[in-house]
């Protein structure tokens, strides 16, 4: 018999860029972003004890009125630490002085910032670009949703996987360069109750530019054949900031 067994398989959890000559990048930091829906009997009365409570504790977030739901609230935090949302925003949202906020477990959403490979300031895209976006007092509106993508597109040849993304990433940067909409993207795989794969958000001055990249996205081919589930979506104005 071989005394050599099989190959270690070697797990690199870096995320990965390349600078302007091609050269590798790696970096293992990544942004961390939870946003959780909640409805309430009087939002006027718990908004100033949320907000307090946010600045208080230097929590990064952004709370959001949900345009839906005449009650309803959401809760964005983020931080490169996963423990701070158990040490720090679980304490807060879950207190004694936030007990009229009622959870809706259906727009709880986790994720992180990963990278593509071609990223050359791998720090700012992961790590400022998605904080900058949320944190932006001139881009109010957001549409918060999960989506799954169907099991085939991970099996497809890395350059046809390749050219469909190019072509959803083109939309994108297109809306983006018009200041029309901004995206923050964060993958879940894992991290999602049901089993969704990434977590969008699209952050922007208007609500129709926001509505209208979906619907501009509908047309492409990762969405029209290989996009299993989008939703719910969470449809909000931001009404506090908070760096942290």
């Amino acid at each position: 018999m071989s005394e050599h067994g099989p190959k270690e398989h070697q797990v690199d959890l870096r995320e990965r860029g390349s600078d302007k000559s091609g050269a590798p990048l790696v970096i293992d930091r990544r942004l961390f972003m939870q946003f959780l829906g909640f409805e309430c009997d009087d939002p006027a009365a718990i908004l100033p004890t949320l907000t307090g409570l946010l600045r208080e504790r230097s929590i990064p977030s952004v709370v959001y009125e949900d345009v839906n739901h005449p009650r309803g609230l959401a809760v964005l935090t983020f931080s490169e630490q996963p423990l701070d949302f158990a040490g720090k925003v679980r304490p807060v949202l879950g207190g004694p002085e936030l007990s009229g906020l009622r959870l809706r477990p259906e727009l709880s959403m986790l994720g992180r910032t990963y990278s593509t490979g071609f990223e050359q300031d791998l720090e700012y895209w992961l790590l400022k670009r998605p904080r900058d976006t949320v944190l932006n007092e001139e881009w109010p509106w957001a549409i918060w949703y999960p989506l799954r993508r169907v099991g085939p597109f991970e099996r497809l040849d890395p350059r046809e996987r390749g050219q469909i993304m190019r072509e959803h990433g083109g939309i994108g940067r297109a809306y983006g360069a018009q200041d029309l909409a901004h995206d923050v993207r964060l993958a879940c795989h894992g991290l999602d109750q049901a089993d969704n794969d990434f977590v969008i958000g699209l952050i922007g001055k208007e609500l129709h530019p926001l509505s209208h990249v979906v619907q501009a996205m509908r047309q492409t081919r990762q969405t029209a054949e290989f996009m299993d589930k989008m939703g719910p979506f969470f449809v909000g104005r931001a009404i506090f900031r908070n760096a942290g």
